[in-house]
């Protein structure tokens, strides 16, 4: 090899290996970023109900982990599938508890005590608003059909009279953990700015 080209070849070696390790790193982050239909997938692949109690454990903080990398967006469409619901429904009390404190979304707490500034007759169309939003992102089930989150009459008065912090400190781990996607679309709402007429955000004082 000529000295005048090492260094050229030298250097073009060096550019394409970069090429090569750059290409690479997107390849696996591609492949190792969470999606929706990885979260599905997840849900579908494990069978909660019959695992054991560490697996259980084990499970549930995989789930929680793989939600928390999602986009708002994104958590959205993975908890509205039917598989979702299958696996809440075999979740004890506990462990309801546990996937709430695991899951809760940065901002969550400037949500509630917006919410508690609200006179009631916006905290109920802000919990109407919320329940519309996600009858409309709800997907169709594999039988065609989509069910739709929804409150009973008397959660919802509760909700507005008490306003939803100090009814969620007097709630069950069950109804903290049934009521979170309404209250996460409730933040998605105030982080759009529709949650509020002034399109400005309560100041926590």
């Amino acid at each position: 090899m000529s000295p005048r080209r090492r260094p050229l070849i030298i250097a073009l070696a060096a550019l394409a290996l970069a090429w090569a390790l750059a290409l690479g790193g997107f390849v696996i982050a591609r492949h190792l970023q969470i999606t929706p239909e990885k979260v599905r997938a997840y849900l579908r692949a494990v069978d909660f109900a019959k695992l054991s109690p560490d697996a259980r454990r084990q499970a549930l903080r995989r789930l929680a982990a793989m939600l928390n990398a999602l986009s708002p967006e994104d958590r959205r469409t993975a908890r509205l599938n039917q598989e979702f619901t299958g696996w809440f429904r075999h979740m004890d009390e506990a462990e309801k508890g546990e996937f709430l404190e695991l899951t809760v979304p940065a901002g969550f707490n400037q949500m509630l005590l917006a919410f508690e500034k609200m006179p009631e007759d916006k905290r109920r169309k802000t919990i109407e608003d919320s329940l519309r939003r996600l009858r409309e992102a709800q997907p169709p089930g594999d039988d065609g059909t989509s069910p739709s989150p929804e409150l009973s009459p008397e959660l919802r008065d509760k909700m507005v009279k008490l306003g939803v912090k100090t009814f969620l400190d007097q709630g069950s781990a069950e109804t903290k953990a049934e009521l979170q996607p309404v209250l996460e679309e409730m933040q998605r709402s105030m982080e759009s700015g529709r949650l509020f007429r002034s399109g400005r955000p309560l100041r926590n004082e």
